[in-house]
């Protein structure tokens, strides 16, 4: 038994010794904690970048579910990455993504202050001072149902003008017109300049339509819906779309929208209410 003490204690020291060796380090991290994405579908994901000296440098993808919850909120990255790293960007990507470089469609961005980045979509535009106003008519009939047709468009002095006060988007985005009839949201299409028509016209009739985003909905109507329409009721929205379009539905960033009275107001120009409590909020720490 005396034999073997000595070397039972030298294997402890050496465990001990191997327990508290203060070179054992972690991989360093980056925490997305975001509230307000929502889910891209099969075809789409979330991709982070860190801004390191002007670079891009790719932290990882993750998924949203119908719930907002993230597939994936703690990344591995490089220490001096990490360390180094200035910005923050989100963006959105295809799943099968051809392309190591981020897509155009930059959703969000966060400024590191120290540890912590709050974020924002200031990198899509500034939506502080947007505003709105619509028009209800069916110019392309000769409106002959105006309760039926939404144009985004001021009215007010005779002489019809832009209706919409909205920031120029960069590449990888689109506003786009929605009115929600019965539930169902319907598209008046997509478009990049507010003083001009937007891309798609479904719905309208044959005469002219004025050079501002709207539509007219008297034929072609969705299953479950008949037209000539009755926007009594229903609600207006401007969203901000990916480029391209992951949805047929409106997307999570919707700063301005409006109510239509019951009965519809015709003939009449009405204001719509800038909210942006639909755009993601959150932070980035390292």
């Amino acid at each position: 038994m005396k034999k073997l003490f000595l070397p039972f204690i030298a294997m402890c020291v050496f465990i001990n010794s191997c327990n508290n060796d203060d070179s054992v380090t972690t991989q360093p991290e980056l925490k997305l904690n975001l509230n307000g994405l929502e889910n891209l579908g099969a075809n789409y994901k979330y991709e982070g970048w860190l801004i390191v000296n002007g670079n891009p440098i790719s932290t990882g993808v993750f998924t949203v579910d119908d719930n907002g919850v993230l597939s994936k909120t703690t990344f591995d990255v490089d220490a001096t990455n990490l360390s180094t790293a200035t910005k923050f960007v989100l963006t959105i990507e295809p799943t099968t993504d051809p392309n190591s470089a981020p897509s155009d469609s930059k959703y969000l961005v966060a400024d590191f202050l120290g540890n912590t980045a709050i974020v924002s979509t200031g990198i899509i535009g500034d939506f502080s001072m947007a505003s709105g106003k619509y028009f209800l008519a069916t110019p392309t009939n000769g409106n002959a149902n105006p309760e039926s047709g939404i144009w985004f468009l001021d009215d007010s002095s005779g002489s019809a003008m832009t209706g919409l006060n909205l920031p120029t988007l960069g590449a990888g985005w689109k506003y786009e017109g929605w009115v929600v009839s019965n539930g169902m949201p319907l598209s008046t299409g997509r478009f990049s300049n507010p003083n001009g028509s937007d891309e798609a016209a479904p719905y309208s009739g044959t005469m002219m339509a004025p050079p501002f985003p709207g539509e007219d909905f008297l034929m072609n109507a969705p299953t479950g819906l008949t037209f000539p329409g009755n926007l009594s009721g229903a609600t207006t929205v401007i969203s901000i779309e990916p480029e391209p379009d992951n949805s047929p539905m409106p997307f999570t960033l919707k700063p301005l929208s409006g109510n239509i009275a019951n009965p519809a107001q015709t003939g009449v120009t009405l204001p719509m209410v800038r909210s942006l409590i639909s755009f993601p909020s959150g932070s980035v720490t390292r």
